[in-house]
């Protein structure tokens, strides 16, 4: 079928582009997938925006050229005709007005479609684990954030920029602090915890000295943190006073954030699906979600916690489907297709 500026061959472009992966989706006007393609991680905080959006747009291309649509063939002159009516883009690192802004017009400039919005990545999540556009999701993995919205086009939100902007947790920050309580065990500064024994344990080290020189020293690479949050959970599902509290600190944050985000968009008293998503808490350990689930009793007992299991991009998907003229069942045939085992 050939490609007109008029009636662009797809209904939405969906992109999820997290730190580590991007997944592009090409979706059809009655919510079928033509086509997808995966492409490595967005850090625009790293390599400028115009780089990093050169990135997708290779990942772009490769879905499109999946589902059978042209190269984006233009007229002498003239921008590359659209691939979709809608280009529905969420995007990590997409943290504050500004710099969604900056990202949408780049983003556009593109003409991978129509329109196109930009959002950032938890929005992925929140949608996908919703019948509609209504609901708040908190996100922990290697850093923690929390979105809501409702179908009036009202959100919710935080920076989620760190500590600079009050954030605690998320798989570094778990790490961080369980080494820092371990650090002082050793030496005397703080009590005893057997984090002191499990974290060099973990690399086959003797004890904190060994493991905080490995680190200092690049023996052992930074990025290799990342297999101590799963330590710290193990330690306090068997027991450990120091690391059940870093994980019930966890818990409180987790909370919090949904709690004022659920707050700020009159959701308390009504039932509303909270989803959980990121590596920290898809995991489900014990020690974490029995003590979300026991706050969340106390603190916002109208909310209905489930763990998000569908591919970002499913969310990402919707959004777009959302904000044009879908076929009827459009968005139950996409959804369909991402709870198959091909999807």
């Amino acid at each position: 079928m050939g490609v007109t500026a008029a009636a662009p061959a797809a209904a939405v472009i969906a992109i999820d582009a997290g730190n580590t992966k991007t997944d592009v989706a090409v979706i059809g006007r009655d919510g079928s997938v033509l086509g997808t393609a995966r492409g490595g991680g967005f850090r625009p905080q790293a390599i400028e925006v115009g780089p990093a959006v050169d990135a997708l747009a290779d990942t772009v291309a490769h879905a499109a050229a999946a589902a059978g649509l042209p190269a984006g063939a233009a007229r002498p002159g003239a921008r590359p005709l659209p691939h979709a009516l809608h280009v529905s883009a969420c995007l990590a690192n997409a943290d504050l007005p500004v710099e969604e802004q900056r990202l949408q017009e780049a983003v556009h400039e593109r003409g991978w479609g129509l329109t196109a919005q930009v959002a950032n990545d938890t929005f992925a999540v929140l949608r996908a684990g919703t019948d509609e556009p209504r609901g708040v999701a908190v996100v922990c993995g290697a850093g923690i954030n929390c979105a809501g919205m409702l179908p009036d086009g009202r959100t919710a939100r935080f920076p989620a920029l760190g500590r600079l902007s009050g954030d605690w947790g998320g798989g570094g920050g778990l790490t961080a602090e369980a080494l820092w309580h371990a650090a002082r065990a050793e030496d005397g500064r703080g009590g005893p915890t057997d984090l002191a024994r499990t974290l060099p344990g973990h690399f086959g080290l003797a004890g904190m000295s060994a493991l905080i020189e490995a680190l200092h020293l690049g023996r052992l690479p930074a990025a290799r943190r990342h297999e101590l949050t799963p330590v710290l959970f193990e330690t306090a599902a068997a027991g450990d006073t120091v690391a059940l509290a870093i994980v019930h600190r966890q818990a409180e944050e987790v909370v919090t954030m949904a709690r004022v985000a659920l707050d700020r968009l009159g959701l308390l008293d009504e039932e509303t699906p909270l989803l959980l998503g990121g590596s920290v808490l898809a995991s489900q350990h014990p020690p974490l979600h029995e003590k979300i689930t026991a706050l969340l009793a106390e603190r916002a007992p109208k909310a209905v916690p489930r763990i998000v299991t569908a591919p970002p991009v499913l969310g990402a998907a919707l959004l777009g489907l959302d904000r044009t003229s879908a076929a009827p069942g459009a968005h139950a045939r996409l959804r369909a297709h991402y709870a198959s085992p091909a999807g």
